[in-house]
Order: C-alpha cells, then structure tokens, then sequence
C-alpha cells in the first residue's frame, strides 16, 4: 500500500500552463500520475499537450473527478489557490511554491482545519508527494525511487527527500510514500501526520525521518514515537555545524536561545528509540541493518 496518494489519485495542477507547472505536470503523467486537468480562468477550453485546461478548480472537479491538486501558484497567488481548491472539493492540496507569506500560511492553515477539516494540505515550499511506481506530485524526481517498499520517508528538506530515497535505491530498498512536508514555518501536514499513516499502513515495515534545526517539530515527533510507533525508526537532522541565529535555507530552520539545535532533536529522537545517523549516507546504512531484520 501507500499513504496519501496511489494509482488512482486524479489530479489536477493549478498552474498548468505556466513553464513549471506544464514541466512537472508533464513529467509526472510521464511517470503514470493520473494528471486529468489544469486551471487557468483565461485560457479555458485550451489544453496542455492534451491535459484540458479548466476556468476553475470546480469546473475541473466536476468534469474529471479529481481529488488532488499540485500548486505551481506564484506565492502571492497561493492563499488564494488553496482555498479555491479546498471549496472546489479536492482533498489533497500539495502546494510546491515557495516564498509564501508566513501569514498566509497561518490564517488558510487554520481555516482549512475549521471549515475543511477533511482537506489534506501539503506543504508550502515542499517537493510534494511519491509513491513509487504508483504516483508522483510534486518534482521528486521518480527515476530515483524504488517502489515495493517497505520503508516509508518523511523529510522537512527536498533536497535531503531525494537524498534519502536515491540512498534507499542503492541499497535495493524500495519505498511505499516518500512526503516531502517542507521546511516553512507553518506546515499542513506534520512529521507526526505520516507518522501515524505509516504507522496504520500494513506495507510499511519502517521508517526514515528527515529532520533539521528549527522549531519543535522534531521533538514532537519523538514523543510520538516513543508512546505510539511500533515500527522502528531511522532519522538524520541536518544542521549539526549551524551557527545558532542564522537562517539556513529554510523560513523554519532557526535556531534562537538555545532551542531547535540539532543536538537536542538527536538526543529526543535517540531516546524515543530511533537509530540516527549522522550523515544521509549512514542513516541510509542504519536502515539496511533494520530493513534485515524485518
């Protein structure tokens, strides 16, 4: 099984006709999505390369039955896309742009918690979504995933996201979901979201969390795991060397007045039982040791 998203998760991207989002939409039913439309209010009735384009995310769930959108939205833009599609009936909103206002991220956050509590958000500033062979939203790239299981992945940095899954690769492991959450203040979907979907799904045996320097969400998620996985669990934090005050990469990878150092998330993570690795590469090995002994 996945998590999320499988073979059957309709899509529509939001964006469609702009240069990323016709590139990723393109490449992602390359590799087997069910992309099955776009939105644009002026151009309408147009396609892209045979994906029709729809004037709205309503018009486009009532004529392909989507349940997912990606959003390829230019930040400004994006509160406003979010919304669209969580009134228009989608599901899953997987929102890749980056450089969204924070309070755009707080107030749609909150609002779809209380008026579309069923709505999934994913993201901002996120590489999306894949589960291997199945589907991909988002721009992992899919060469570098192997499907079968039986590790699932979660991880706050894209580019740790492909790391981890193309590690996994080189050791023959294969991937049931791979949920890029992102690394922005105010997440839709958190560690500990995937972290029970992994937990009730029966294909994955393990997981491999990527965390780094900022906020809480790493400790919250080892108190999770310390009271509730019964799976085991490999973790990498990245940001070991970062000067404390300093933003790195990310608007959430701050560390300020001694706290979110990537010392104290080990140390969590450690004592709720899970294998760290000090570098991808080891954390990649840790789990070819756990992986053997399922």
């Amino acid at each position: 099984m996945s998590i999320f998203v499988d073979e059957n998760t309709r899509v529509i991207y939001q964006g469609l006709t702009g240069s990323q989002g016709r590139f990723y939409g393109l490449l992602n039913r390359d590799y087997g999505t069910l992309v099955v439309g776009g939105t644009n209010p002026k151009k309408a009735g147009t396609d892209v390369d045979g994906i029709p384009v729809f004037a709205s995310v309503n018009d486009a769930v009532a004529a392909t039955g989507a349940t997912a959108s990606c959003v390829f939205i230019p930040a400004p833009g994006v509160k406003g896309a979010v919304m669209e599609a969580a009134e228009g009936g989608i599901e899953l909103i997987v929102v890749i742009s980056e450089g969204v206002p924070a309070h755009d991220e707080a107030w749609f956050y909150n609002k779809l918690r209380r008026d579309h509590p069923n709505v999934r958000l994913l993201g901002p500033n996120c590489p999306g979504i894949i589960s291997p062979g199945k589907a991909n939203i988002g721009i992992t790239a899919g060469h570098i995933a192997k499907e079968g299981g039986p590790v699932g992945i979660v991880s706050r940095s894209g580019t740790l996201t492909y790391q981890a899954l193309y590690e996994l690769k080189q050791h023959d492991i294969g991937v049931t979901t791979c949920v890029g959450i992102g690394g922005d203040p105010v997440p839709g979907t958190s560690f500990i979201d995937c972290l029970q979907a992994f937990e009730a799904d029966p294909d994955t045996k393990a997981v491999m969390m990527i965390g780094e320097i900022g906020g809480s969400a790493e400790e919250e998620a080892a108190e999770y795991i310390k009271a509730e996985m019964t799976k085991p669990v490999v973790s990498y934090i990245a940001g070991v060397t970062a000067p404390p005050g300093k933003k790195m990469g990310h608007a959430g990878a701050i560390v300020s007045g001694g706290k979110g150092t990537a010392a104290a998330k080990m140390e969590a993570l450690a004592d709720a039982g899970a294998k760290i690795g000090l570098n991808p590469t080891e954390a990649g090995e840790l789990m070819v040791g756990v992986v053997a002994n399922l």
